[in-house]
Formats: structure tokens, sequence, C-alpha cells
């Protein structure tokens, strides 16, 4: 049918290459472009020896620089860019793919390196230009943002008239063996879960101390475990997209060895993004840690036990209080065993390619920029259970105070 740029070679890109090699009767062509080609050139050999009707290539590319992302996009003629690359640079690719009239799907929002903020308001600001081009951008396609705004929108469609009170759970209940490690790229994790919390209530954002509020949870499949209240870019986007919002959170959790060395590594200023000089040279801390910690692409042989994602919803249907779960168990040797990766990238990249496809198909386009909850969720409910992440329903849900 057609060809994807895909921009980044981490855990996440190899997971995007390797389901759109399955899915070759849409993506029958695909060119990988990272600042690194080496570790492009990596996958494409991977995908290659498993075999696939899929036609890959590999390109060089600095996706903080505009020309040069233009050159490869003029070259290539995609039909869309997945952007898998880091959350500062969706700007720039989203300036090349206005120069070139393509669209676009990336899996995170927009953030300043310099601010570990999360804000929607950069790539709105798009809106109208990606009209007037005619083309689609596609925000947040990975699993939370992503699948979890499908998740509410398919609540919305099938279960409620209006749903007041939304709690997304993001349980990793994996065991990578490491005293340390984070199972998405460092720098992103760190400025994340080290950040302060919030949620919005009553159209209002209500600020917390990061890790100030807790709460156990009992997962399906995985057990209980303590979760905290973390600032979550779908948040922004679902209070508006979503009929009757009066309360909307988002918990992650965290286990204590994890909790322990980043509040020891926070003590000794590791997680810092200020630059300091160092030895006449102008280091990030952050960055450095990043350098020493393993990479995330390199847990999956290691990791063992499962993930579960997924959203609590109460709200009311025909006058009638309904209370609502829908969740998705993935296991991390099982991806593994599948593409190479564990599955917290997986849950990433399966939804990347989900979104790139609707959109290719036409069945998401729409000239403009939008959040996925925007678009018919039925669509995507169907292809999460065909390509590798099915979900399941609880209309009895424990709930969270």
């Amino acid at each position: 049918m057609g060809k994807a740029l895909i921009i980044g070679a981490g855990g996440v890109a190899g997971v995007v290459v390797h389901k759109c090699c399955q899915n070759s009767e849409v993506f029958t062509e695909i060119c990988i472009a990272s600042r690194t080609k080496s570790k492009c050139d990596a996958l494409k050999s991977q995908v290659e020896a498993k075999g696939t009707k899929t036609v890959v290539t590999t390109a060089q590319v600095d996706a903080d620089n505009v020309p040069e992302l233009v050159a490869l996009i003029n070259k290539e003629k995609p039909d869309i860019v997945i952007n898998v690359a880091l959350p500062y640079q969706d700007l720039t690719i989203m300036d090349a793919c206005l120069e070139t009239k393509t669209d676009y799907v990336d899996t995170a929002n927009y953030e300043h390196p310099d601010t570990a903020k999360f804000e929607y308001k950069y790539q709105w600001a798009y809106r109208e230009k990606f009209e007037k081009a005619g083309i689609t951008a596609l925000l947040g396609s990975g699993f939370d943002p992503g699948v979890t705004g499908v998740f509410c929108a398919y609540a919305l469609k099938h279960y409620f008239d209006e749903i007041h009170y939304i709690d997304i759970l993001d349980c990793n209940g994996g065991d990578h063996g490491y005293p340390f490690a984070t199972n998405f790229n460092p720098e992103i994790n760190i400025r994340e879960v080290s950040a302060k919390g919030s949620y919005i209530e009553n159209g209002e954002w209500v600020e917390t101390e990061p890790m100030e509020i807790k709460r156990v949870y009992d997962f399906e499949e995985v057990g209980e475990k303590d979760m905290y209240l973390l600032h979550h870019e779908e948040l922004e986007s679902l209070a508006l997209n979503i009929n009757g919002i009066k309360r909307i959170r988002f918990f992650m959790t965290f286990g204590q060895s994890y909790l322990t060395h980043l509040k020891c590594l926070e003590n000794v200023g590791m997680t810092s993004i200020k630059p300091i000089m160092y030895e006449g040279k102008e280091i990030v801390p952050l960055q450095f840690l990043k350098a020493v910690l393993p990479d995330p692409a390199s847990l999956g042989p290691r990791t063992v036990g499962k993930t579960n994602i997924g959203c609590i919803c109460q709200g009311v249907k025909d006058g009638k209080p309904v209370n609502y779960k829908v969740f998705n168990v993935c296991d991390h040797q099982e991806c593994y065993r599948e593409v190479g990766s564990q599955a917290i990238s997986y849950t990433t990249g399966v939804p990347a390619m989900i979104g790139a496809m609707m959109v290719m198909t036409g069945k998401w386009k729409k000239p403009g920029v939008y959040n996925i909850e925007e678009f018919d969720p039925d669509p995507f409910m169907e292809a999460l259970n065909k390509w590798g992440l099915p979900w399941r329903e609880d209309f009895d849900p424990a709930l969270v105070d």
C-alpha cells in the first residue's frame, strides 16, 4: 500500500520496524533513519533475517536539523513519518513534514530540553498549518499516551453518556535483575518521575510534590503494587476531549529499589538537567547518567514478568452510574521472543504502527493536528487485538480512592 519513514533506532523503533514488517500489506516499504545509521542497519538485518515482504532501507539523519529532514523526506517520498526519536525533536520533524506535505505520527508530546514539563500547546499550535497543508498529524500514538486515550474514547462511545472520573494505571511488574535501570530512555524516564505530580480536577490543574500521593492496587496477573501519582501528558488532552470529566489522574508503579536509587541520585545532583562545567567541558548530569546506565534496548533478554496498563472510568449512562475498566496485560518474555524487546517498548511500538496504519489506510485521515482520542476508537481497538495487545474489560472494577 505505502511507505513509512521511521525516525529513531532505539527500543521502541525496533518494535515499530518489526510490526511494520509483519504488516507488509499496508507497509510495503519502510526506511529507518537515525543519527547513528549502524543502529538502523542492525534493525534491517534483524527483520530481513526473520523474513518479510516489506522492502527495508536505512539512512542517516540528524532529527534536530530541519533541512536534513526535508532532504531525506524528499528523497524517500514516504506516505507517513513515524517519529520515535526524542520528544525534544517533535517540532523539527513536524516542520519537515509541513514543508514536504507528509503525514506525521508520534508517541509522546514535545518537551523542551531545558524544562522537564510535557505540554501539548507547542504541537497544538500547528493545527491550522497542517490543516491548510492538507496533512494529518496524529499525536501520542503510544500506549500512555495513546492506547489509554483510545480506551477512554471507546468507553465513552459504548458505555457512557458522560465520564466523570478517569484513573489511568500503569503497572510494570517486570524484573530486569539490575539494582537500578529504566525501561525506556533514562533521560526521559527520570525527568518524568522526578518532576512534580499533577492531576486535573474541576477544570483546574492540582500540583503535588514528586511521589507525594501513593496508592496500593491489586493488578490482574501482577498482584499488589505501590503506585504513585505523576503528571502525564494525556491528562491535558483527555480533559478537553472526553465529555463530562470532573477529575482525571495518572498513576505509575515503582519498586522500592528504584525509588531508593533515584533519591540517592537526586541528592548528589545526578538527575539535574542544568549544565555544569567539568574539565573545561559543559555537561548535563542527567545525560551523563544516561550514558552509564544500561541501555533499555538491552533489557529484553533478562526482563521477566508482566505489565498491566489500563483505565478505570466512572460516569453515567441513561442516568445510572457506571464503573468500567479496560486494560492490557503484556508479558515481557513473550515480547522478547517475538520482536527482541521488553514489554515497555512493545506496548509503545505496536500502537505507533497501528496509528500510522489508521492514517495511511484513510480510517483516520483528516487534515490538521489531532490527539488520538479524537478519532473513532473502534478500528484501533480491533487492531490492538490483531497485532499483539489484546484488551480486557471489567464491569465491576476495584476503584482508586
